[in-house]
């Protein structure tokens, strides 16, 4: 998915997964996250965690009520993408059902 970088001061940018966990306690759960999954290596070429463990993050560690959280994932890897997309939107479902 290409974004328009005009747009880009409409998105608060984080790069690597501790960002987002950091990003998220301080300023709260946006109404909107598009997840990128494939955040390449740190400065050893050790492999990051991906956008997957922040989907993961969200759903077991941050203890946040998602039911309003709208979502996107632009991610090219495809099997990362469904994973992304089927934990939150299995997730949301959950939460909707058991109110």
């Amino acid at each position: 998915m290409v974004y328009d970088r005009a747009m880009q001061s409409e998105f608060d940018i984080v790069r690597t997964f501790d960002d987002f966990v950091t990003h998220i306690k301080r300023n709260g759960l946006p109404e909107f996250i598009s997840f990128d999954n494939d955040l390449g290596l740190d400065k050893n070429g050790e492999v990051v965690p991906d956008g997957y463990a922040a989907a993961k993050w969200l759903v077991f560690e941050s203890g946040l009520d998602l039911r309003n959280l709208s979502f996107n994932v632009h991610s090219a890897n495809p099997v990362a993408s469904k994973q992304i997309e089927g934990l939150l939107t299995n997730y949301i479902k959950h939460l909707e059902d058991n109110l």
